[in-house]
Parts: C-alpha cells; sequence; structure tokens
C-alpha cells in the first residue's frame, strides 16, 4: 500500500473579497504524479505553496509525513548572486566524485547541453548574479534534480525550456521514483509525465485519473452530466409553475440517460479546421504571393544564421518553426516582417524577399506591447475596431471577442495596468486579431497563457482564414495549430520536417552525437603508445561499470548514517555502524582511484 505523503484537510485561503481556496482536501501519496491545471488566478500556485508549507492556510491543516524529503522549485528562485553554478549546484563535491554520478552527468547534459555548460562563458565557474532569469531557473531546477527527494513540487518548470529540454525534463521524471506536484501549461509535458490531475475552479479541486488527454475526456463528460442535470433542474421548476397554476401534475415517467463513453463524445465532432475551405479563403484574400524568399541569407550582426535560403509562404499555409535558440527562428520573421512593412523595399543581407501585394502582417512578438496604464480593456480593443469579420459569415464585435479571451463582462472594464502579465499578452493577441490581418506570425505566442486561454486560442485560430508562422518550445500548439513544421538546426539551412517535432528531436540527437570531438593529438598519442581502439571500449565499459558500484556505495552509507542517527544511544550498535562505514569508505577510495585510471584510457 503507498504511504500518503501529505494530507491537505479543510484547507481554504482568501484573498481580499475572494475566496481562491474553499474547503479543499486532498492527499499525495508515494508514487503519485500529479499534474495541476486552471485558469490563471484561479490558485495554482496558491495550492501547492501551502502544499509545501511555504505559505499558510486561512482555514484547515496540511500535514507532511515525518522525514519527507521535499523538493520545491516556485517561480522566484533562492539562489546566492555571488556564488558560482558551481558552488550552487555541485556544492563541495570534487570534480571526479560528481563527474562520477551518472544522475549529475544526465542533469547538467540535459538542461545546459553538456557537463562544460557551452552556454555559459566559465562554465561551472560562472557567477550568478548577472545572468537571466531564464539561465538562473535552469540552475535551480538542475539543484533540485540532483538531490534525492521523496516529493518533488514544481511551479512551471517547462518555463524557459526549448522542445530539447522539456522532452529531457520528461524523460528523467518518468525514470525517477519520487511522487511529483506540477503546475504547468505545458499540455504535451502533463501527458507524458503526470497520471492524475487537479483542476483548481473557482475555489474548489476537482480530481481527475490519468494525464491531459483522459482530463480533458473526463471534464467533457462531467460538463455534459451537468449540464444535463440543469436542463431536469429547469424542467422540474416549468412543472412545479404548471402545477401551482393548474392544479395536481400528470404523472410523468423519469428523464433517462446514461454516460458516454469518451470517444463518443467526440464521434460528431468535425475536423478541427476545414483545410480546403480556408484554403479558398485564403486564396481569395491574398492572391497566389504572400512571402517568396530567393537565396536569402539572414545574419544578426557578424553571425550568419540563414545561408542561400530559397523558400515560399503561400496562401493559407500553417507553419510550424522549431529550432535551436540563437539559430535565427526570431531573425527570419524580423527579416520578413520588415519587408512586409516597406513593401519589399527592406531587403536581408543577400538575396531577396518578394512580398504579395494584398498582404496584411499582424507580428505577435515576445515584447508585451505597453499601453497607457489608464486605459481599459474594451477601449484598448475598440481602439482598432468595434466589429471583426472571421470569415465564412462570422462576426464578432469587441465585446464578444473579448469574452471569448477570457475577459467577462466586468474585466472589460479593467484599466491596462491592473493587468497580469498573462492578461496582457492575451490583450496584445487580441487587438491584432482585431485588425483583420491575413498573415499572422506568433513568436512564442503561448507565453503566460493558462490551458483554458490556450484552447480558446486554438479554437479561433481553427478558423481563421490566412497564413501563418508560429514559433513555440510548446510543442501541443504547435501540433494543434500548424499543418506543417519546419526547423532551423544550427547549420545555416531551414529543413521540412514531415514527421513534425518527433523527427527535430531525432534530428538533434544525432547531431549531438556526431559532434562529439575526435581524440586531440595527445590522446591519440597515448592509443599508440598502448592504448588501443579495443581497450579503450573495454576501458569504458568497465567504466561504466564502477559508476555502478559507486551509486550502491553511496546508497549503502546513505542507510549506516541513518541507521547510526536511530541508534544513537547504542554504543556497541553504533560502533559496529561505524567500523562498516569506514569499511565503505575504504573500497570507495580504491574504486574512486580505478575510475580516473579508466577515465584517462576511456
Amino acid at each position: 500500500m503507498a504511504v500518503n505523503l501529505v494530507n491537505v484537510e479543510a484547507v481554504s485561503k482568501v484573498y481580499g473579497t475572494r475566496a481562491l481556496l474553499d474547503g479543499v482536501s486532498l492527499g499525495v501519496s508515494e508514487g503519485d504524479r500529479i499534474g495541476v491545471v486552471g485558469r490563471n488566478g484561479d490558485g495554482k500556485t496558491t495550492l501547492i505553496r501551502m502544499l509545501a508549507k511555504l505559505e499558510e492556510a486561512d482555514t484547515g491543516r496540511v500535514t507532511h509525513s515525518g522525514g519527507l524529503r521535499l523538493g520545491v522549485l516556485t517561480q522566484h528562485d533562492s539562489l546566492d548572486p555571488k556564488a558560482t553554478i558551481r558552488h550552487e549546484v555541485i556544492g563541495v563535491m570534487a570534480d571526479h566524485e560528481w563527474a562520477g554520478s551518472a544522475k549529475i552527468r544526465d542533469v547538467l547534459t540535459g538542461l545546459f547541453g553538456g557537463l562544460d555548460l557551452p552556454g555559459f562563458e566559465h562554465g561551472l565557474d560562472t557567477v550568478i548574479g548577472p545572468l537571466s532569469g531564464g539561465e538562473r531557473r535552469r540552475i535551480a531546477l538542475a539543484k533540485l534534480l540532483i538531490d534525492d527527494q521523496d516529493l518533488i513540487v514544481l511551479d512551471e518548470p517547462t518555463n524557459h525550456l526549448d522542445v530539447e529540454g522539456i522532452a529531457w525534463l520528461a524523460q528523467h521524471l518518468q525514470a525517477r521514483r519520487s511522487a511529483l506536484v506540477c503546475v504547468t501549461h505545458d499540455r504535451w509535458f502533463l501527458d507524458q509525465v503526470c497520471t492524475r490531475m487537479w483542476d483548481v475552479q473557482r475555489g474548489d479541486v476537482h480530481e481527475y485519473e490519468g494525464g491531459y488527454s483522459d482530463y480533458v475526456f473526463a471534464r467533457a463528460e462531467r460538463e455534459r452530466i451537468a449540464a444535463t442535470e440543469e436542463t431536469k433542474r429547469q424542467n422540474l421548476m416549468r412543472k412545479e409553475l404548471a402545477w401551482l397554476r393548474r392544479g395536481a401534475p400528470a404523472r410523468t415517467s423519469k428523464p433517462r440517460y446514461r454516460i458516454e463513453a469518451a470517444n463518443e463524445l467526440i464521434a460528431d465532432v468535425p475536423p478541427p479546421r476545414d483545410t480546403s475551405e480556408l484554403m479558398k479563403f485564403a486564396n481569395a484574400r491574398l492572391g497566389k504571393t504572400v512571402f517568396d524568399l530567393e537565396d536569402v541569407t539572414v545574419t544578426a550582426g557578424p553571425k550568419v544564421l540563414l545561408r542561400h535560403l530559397t523558400w515560399q509562404l503561400g496562401p493559407g499555409d500553417r507553419v510550424g518553426l522549431v529550432g535551436v535558440n540563437g539559430a535565427g527562428k526570431t531573425s527570419l520573421l524580423r527579416a520578413l516582417a520588415e519587408a512586409a512593412r516597406t513593401q519589399g523595399e527592406a531587403q536581408p543581407a543577400e538575396g531577396k524577399v518578394v512580398v504579395g501585394k494584398t498582404v496584411r502582417l499582424a507580428y505577435l512578438s515576445q515584447d508585451v506591447t505597453e499601453l497607457p496604464a489608464t486605459l481599459r480593456v474594451l477601449e484598448a480593443v475598440q481602439q482598432i475596431r468595434d466589429r471583426v469579420d472571421l470569415g465564412k459569415g462570422r462576426e464578432m464585435t469587441a465585446g464578444q471577442l473579448c469574452e471569448q479571451f477570457g475577459f467577462s463582462k466586468e474585466k472589460q472594464w479593467t484599466p491596462v495596468g491592473d493587468l497580469s502579465g498573462g492578461e496582457r499578452r492575451r490583450l496584445q493577441l487580441l487587438r491584432l486579431l482585431m485588425d483583420e490581418p491575413n498573415v499572422l506570425f506568433l513568436d512564442e505566442p503561448t507565453n503566460d497563457l493558462d490551458i483554458e486561454t490556450l484552447t480558446q486560442l486554438e479554437d479561433l485560430l481553427d478558423g481563421w482564414p490566412g497564413s501563418m508562422i508560429v514559433i513555440s518550445h510548446d510543442r501541443f500548439f504547435i501540433e494543434r495549430t500548424t499543418d506543417r513544421t519546419f526547423a532551423l538546426l544550427g547549420d545555416q539551412t531551414l529543413r521540412m520536417l514531415p514527421r513534425g517535432i518527433d523527427e527535430y528531436l531525432e534530428r538533434r540527437r544525432r547531431m549531438i552525437e556526431a559532434s562529439v570531438p575526435t581524440p586531440a593529438p595527445a590522446a591519440a598519442a597515448q592509443q599508440k603508445a598502448g592504448v588501443s581502439a579495443a581497450d579503450s571500449r573495454a576501458a569504458k565499459k568497465e567504466l561504466q561499470k564502477v559508476e555502478r558500484q559507486l551509486d550502491k556505495l553511496s546508497d549503502k552509507e546513505s542507510r549506516l548514517h541513518a541507521q547510526i542517527a536511530e541508534n544513537a544511544t547504542d554504543f556497541e550498535k553504533v560502533a559496529k555502524l561505524d567500523a562498516e562505514l569506514r569499511e565503505l569508505a575504504g573500497e570507495r577510495e580504491e574504486l574512486e582511484m580505478r575510475w580516473l585510471e579508466l577515465a584517462e584510457d576511456a
């Protein structure tokens, strides 16, 4: 039977006049992998902070099992700005000790791209103070994952990670034994990692079995039943009114219904978008030419990002763009946007960009456009226009579109200065769509958006007739809104990926494996002096064996330390355990010396 790690009993939390959580009771047991979802501001972060005892509940209580080893990643790290990465992540471990740990090597390689931390000027000895928020977050995550815990609590762990980093983190968490509670808007990640879901809504938390996809089906079924119950209630009210007016009620049979299976819920739902219909409409709005690139070279200062690129974005094309950081994704969009802004006059360093005469481009960049703080949400949208044509006879007012983007009638009169970062992002996107563009460039559109808003945005884009390029680390969003995927792999080329992001990850793995450096002259001389290729392979094999032995020794030492603490008053037993500990220390020293010898040969 799984041990209960955390109990949340009748917990309530009020901010101002709003109850974020109202009498919530939950539990986390060994082996649980729980994803937490809900609208921004509904209390997800508050819930997990109380779960981790970082915040007090107004009423109710949170209890942890005795000796619970808890690891928490919050949205604001507690790293020492004067310390180095080595000090915060590795601690006092010697190089041979941490380099001999398979777990530490995996974490450093997965989060930073290599043991020498290639993205940091001084590697592990880089001082933390001047680093960006994204770099600090990866360091905090590495520090957390290197330790052993019974329970890990993560608040938006995929923020600032690229597609590869997110795929690695999912794989790493799947392999860990720790229980997990995770708040994230990344739906692909939730599907890969979680086996239960908590949906935080209006002060309550609804529990669902399975990952994100299972949760979507189960919630749809729950809402269908609730709607049926409401219809029944309304019918009963009408019958009661009729009885009061006409006398005794007629005998009626009770309404009957059955719960449909999850796949029957979507049996009659059409595909997300009618591609052929949208292509026809896009052709009518855009003509034959949108963007034609001929032998184009894109640069960022002295650095060449793309060379001799010939490519075409046609009417109705929906393209997802992925790639390593710094490969030129945003620079490519900027070059195309500048060509569109100047009607083809501004051209890249080399080559030519032809822009269609009817192109009306809207570009959502990663920077949130600042609006006057006193301007109301609805006013900010109406500044663009009062109504928008969504195609196929569909039209929406500014107020209706605001509601679709999560701005209720009351919220539409909120001053822009009082909006959160996610709400400002939503407003920025809303203003772009109100301008009725026929070409959309979306650079990380999912930043700061909750899952409900993301699904609403996806639904809106499904029926949007135009050409679109999306840059995003949100794999689910790219696969949901685009039809083709292209990649910038850092080799100055743009490649189409017929199999999408899976193919991108495979190509990146092959590139990393192919880039492993060949032996330096000194190492080659050493091989000639007596270390053959066969000896090197044997050394690598034995090296792995020694690493496994070192890991087992560490586990034994931990158990002995725990036993010594438990039997602190039994001096005879403590002496015996201490002798075992010293014996293990001798074994460790021999193994570490052997590891160093093998590392040279390998």
